[in-house]
């Protein structure tokens, strides 16, 4: 039954992009059988997760007949876990994209339907894989996908090289993976991943650097990330939530997956984490909260959260190099309760905001000023998704970070001191970055989505009936899954089963709806019981403050708007978007780089200056991208501008180099003792 299902999803997927590769985004029916499709394969690729996840493990062996060794797909509960999650999501984001597309010239490009399919078809063979050769094989299909998705559109230059850096660091992952691979398979004679466990010592101790660091290019560790806020808003409408929502949870899984393959970690790896997870916790969010286009917002709110996560499986990743289940179990679980919170909320935010920046035809959040009462459907997602990023209660996003700081607060329990600091840092860390996340999301929803504009037309298109339903599979679990914290951590502790034991993860249940971080008699929390006090809190303050005013506080007041304390300035009398942002920008101007320019607007005539308003104009620069990336491009393009001196288009110069390359081969060949 569960091969028939996952080979029932992967030909449907394979027949849509068959339609969609033949008939092209011209029509209409094409256009809504390719993801129609994509909405199909996801829905049995839900229901084989949830069938793996509670049933028993099993190895399918599909032969060797394409001649690289043995391949064997694993279905085990961790796999179904991220199946689940996988399959809901795509299915979501299929019944999006059957709506969005709908309207003529929004999909422009040929392939990309079919570039959709193919991410989800990589992303659950990544999921399955049982040996290092279909591991890279779904790897690999997963950065064609990513760079097709990013570049198939090319309206401009930064499109173009948005589609290269994701190619390029793409390369980069799957290259320390199978560097990585090679090294573990060598020492253990196989590659298949259930022999692994055998490899210890210095080749162990390698394995761990380069697959940590492979995964971590996946999902944005710093110095990394420097692909998600170009390739993310790179792509078309909700497809973005694909690749932000969904693909990238196969760099968690992997790191989940090895967790419980491999031995021990070494502890300097393990503080690096801890440390570098935190920084891009806070490198994420800060970058994110002073960024005036939404799309590059919400990417930079992606390395936020992976931040976060791999802050929280350092915490496992200790518990493992110290012997300690129980430090395994809470990490393991704050950064899974992380994930499934990042995965909807992310995806929520994208496919919500594909519709009104299309019908507004602009992602720049001074023109969004209002959209929320415009297109009540999609903004209400996408500030669903805004409060859960933010951990504000009563969402999953809450819950998830309640459980990682409890994770963090257990250092005390750990007797090595290099442990000891890198989780009181990671930890301060992060309490730094909730804070920064809480103003940053509320800003967006206050300045943006919620504030009264000038009146405007409605939209013409709505987000139809597919589109209403994917938003609310999308947004409705971010209140959902904390009402029912206690039978998703059930679920959960299946579904990591094979990396930690159940049980131990079970144990987060205090009692059917109360919670605890693991270990006993250290805090509670009731979730569920937040959906009874929370609005009896509000109606009682409500009271208390109705009854104190006497009333007075419903009275409506018209006064003249505040303008400002200086004479000469006009415009509008509200905040913009940027609102709040200053500070961010001034306490932490030696990250962000940024600069202020002050510049008179509407008059350039000296005598009339005090009739002429100003703009403060601001700006920030990447480190990582400015300090990095760019001289390694410069030294890049220098380099091949010196090997194109050697391109003469002669034969016998090519034929003088091979022989010069083999006389340099034997004479290092044959000088080795």
């Amino acid at each position: 039954m569960n091969a028939a299902l996952l080979v029932a999803a992967l030909g449907v997927w394979a027949a849509g992009a068959c339609v969609d590769l033949a008939a092209g985004p011209s029509r209409l029916p094409a256009r809504v059988a390719t993801f129609g499709a994509g909405f199909a394969g996801a829905a049995l690729v839900a229901a084989l997760g949830v069938r793996v996840t509670l049933g028993a493990a099993r190895t399918l062996h599909l032969g060797s007949s394409l001649g690289t060794g043995e391949a064997i797909l694993r279905l085990d509960p961790l796999a179904g876990l991220f199946l689940t999650v996988a399959g809901a999501l795509g299915c979501a984001i299929a019944a999006c994209l059957v709506s969005w597309c709908r309207p003529d010239g929004r999909v422009t490009s040929r392939g990309t339907g079919a570039g959709f399919l193919l991410l989800l078809a990589a992303v659950v063979v990544v999921f399955l894989a049982g040996d290092a050769y279909t591991f890279l094989f779904g790897w690999e299909g997963l950065t064609g996908a990513f760079y097709v998705l990013s570049s198939v559109a090319r309206r401009n230059g930064a499109q173009v090289r948005a589609g290269w850096a994701t190619l390029v660091l793409g390369k980069v992952s799957g290259a320390a993976l199978l560097i990585g691979f090679l090294l573990l398979a060598g020492a253990a004679h196989s590659f298949v991943f259930t022999t692994w466990s055998t490899v210890q010592g210095s080749t162990l101790h390698a394995a761990w650097w380069l697959l940590v660091a492979g995964f971590g290019v996946k999902v944005g560790l710093l110095p990394f990330q420097g692909w998600l806020p170009l390739g993310y808003p790179a792509a078309q409408g909700p497809i973005r939530a694909a690749m932000a929502g969904l693909a990238v949870n196969v760099g968690f899984y992997g790191l989940w997956r090895f967790l419980g393959v491999l031995g021990p970690p070494p502890v300097t790896l393990v503080v690096a984490v801890l440390v570098v997870g935190g920084l891009t916790a806070l490198v994420g969010i800060t970058f994110a909260a002073v960024q005036p286009r939404l799309p590059r917002l919400v990417a930079y709110s992606s390395v936020e959260n992976a931040g976060i996560i791999l802050v929280a499986y350092g915490v496992a990743l200790a518990g493992s190099a110290t012997g300690r289940p129980r430090l395994v179990a809470i990490g393991l679980l704050a950064a899974t309760l992380q994930v499934l919170a990042h995965a909807f909320a992310k995806s929520a935010l994208f496919a919500g905001s594909a519709f009104f920046e299309s019908g507004e035809g602009t992602d720049h959040l001074d023109d969004l000023v209002g959209v929320g009462h415009r297109y009540r459907w999609s903004a209400a997602s996408f500030s669903l998704g805004c409060l859960t990023l933010g951990g504000l209660p009563p969402t999953i996003g809450f819950v998830s970070e309640w459980f990682v700081l409890e994770a963090l607060m257990q250092e005390y329990r750990l007797h090595d001191l290099a442990l000891r600091v890198g989780i009181t840092v990671g930890g301060a860390l992060v309490a730094l970055t909730a804070g920064v996340a809480a103003l940053c999301f509320i800003r967006v929803i206050g300045l943006s989505i919620l504030r009264r504009s000038a009146p405007r037309p409605r939209p013409a298109s709505g987000i139809g009936v597919w589109g209403a339903g994917g938003l609310a599979i999308l947004a409705l679990p971010t209140l959902g899954l904390a009402a029912v914290a206690p039978l998703v951590i059930r679920y959960l502790a299946h579904g990591l089963s094979p990396v930690v034991s159940g049980r131990l993860v079970d144990a987060a249940r205090k009692s059917p709806w109360v919670l605890q971080p693991v270990y006993p008699s250290f805090s509670i929390l009731s979730p569920s019981w937040m959906y009874v006090t929370l609005p009896i809190a509000v109606i009682a303050v409500a009271a208390l403050v109705l009854a104190a005013s006497r009333g007075r506080v419903l009275r409506m007041r018209r006064v003249p708007a505040w303008r400002s304390a200086s004479g000469g300035v006009s415009g509008p009398d509200h905040y913009t978007s940027f609102g709040y942002a200053n500070i961010l920008r001034h306490v932490l101007g030696n990250v962000l780089g940024s600069s202020r320019e002050v510049v008179v607007v509407g008059s350039s005539d000296s005598e009339r200056l005090h009739e002429a308003s100003v703009e403060v104009r601001t700006s920030v620069v990447e480190p990582v991208e400015t300090y990095l990336y760019r001289p390694i491009e410069a030294l890049v393009l220098w380099a091949g501008r010196q090997a194109q001196r050697i391109q003469s288009g002669r034969l016998d110069a090519y034929v003088a180099y091979m022989f010069l390359a083999l006389v340099v081969l034997i004479a290092v060949v044959t000088a080795r003792p």
